[in-house]
């Protein structure tokens, strides 16, 4: 334990905390951690209160300050080791937090997913991608809406409602496929299905559509569209605004 002993040789020290000897000499080089004293032999002894100083260095360094920007803060005595460690705390609860929130919306896309079977390597590349743009298109209420409704469809459920979107999709090609006008009364009928279909993962909440139109209009062909490409959603889009 490092409070069995009141100093430490550099690689002593290096070996606990897990920084390398090179960054301990060059902490020295620099004038930001000279050690408290040196043997007759030249080697670098480090008392407790250099550990202290350690301590600090390495906190503020995690908080992104530049190690100038340390070597004058500790110079200065501006900030104490009991603020230093209040910064850190503060830092990693916001980090807690950005995971907790990443969990959440995991969660929620791995709901919209969890009904594919075969999810090959490919696939869990575009989830990240997927990770990153869905957060800039849905607020955490909206996630945790869709995720309340997908709670709540079984199982068998969620095989059926696969089945349909498959289908639907297919069926809304070849009519795009076909030039069908958008306001031709098939087009229309298949418009109601999706829209449907929709409100089953919404709620019928007009703000979370607008959200994934506009996520799916500006990412065409992102992993959460079933093979939905840009153009067709477009068309269907049309029809439904004639319903």
């Amino acid at each position: 334990m490092i409070m069995d002993k009141s100093t430490w040789k550099i690689g002593e020290l290096a070996k606990l905390t897990g920084l390398t000897v090179r960054t301990l000499h060059h902490y020295d080089q620099i004038g930001l951690l000279p050690p408290s004293q040196v043997s007759d032999s030249g080697h670098r002894i480090y008392s407790e209160s250099d550990i202290r100083k350690l301590q600090q260095i390495i906190s503020l360094k995690q908080l992104g300050f530049s190690l100038e920007e340390i070597k004058e803060i500790i110079e200065k005595q501006s900030l104490n080791c009991v603020q230093v460690i209040r910064m850190q705390l503060q830092k990693v609860r916001k980090q807690i937090e950005l995971q907790e929130e990443l969990y959440s919306r995991l969660e929620s896309i791995y709901t919209l997913l969890n009904s594919q079977k075969d999810v090959s390597a490919n696939q869990f590349i575009k989830l990240i991608e997927v990770i990153n743009m869905v957060e800039k298109y849905f607020s955490q209420e909206q996630l945790d809406k869709m995720k309340s409704q997908t709670d709540n469809i079984s199982a068998e459920e969620k095989e059926q409602i696969e089945s349909q979107w498959s289908k639907l999709v297919a069926d809304i090609r070849a009519e795009l496929e076909k030039n069908t006008p958008t306001e031709n009364p098939k087009v229309m009928e298949l418009a109601k299905k999706w829209k449907s279909l929709m409100d089953k993962f919404t709620a019928g909440d007009q703000e979370i559509v607008k959200s994934a139109e506009r996520f799916h209009l500006e990412n065409p062909n992102n992993p959460l569209q079933y093979g939905i490409d840009g153009d067709l959603y477009k068309y269907i889009k049309e029809a439904m605004s004639k319903i």
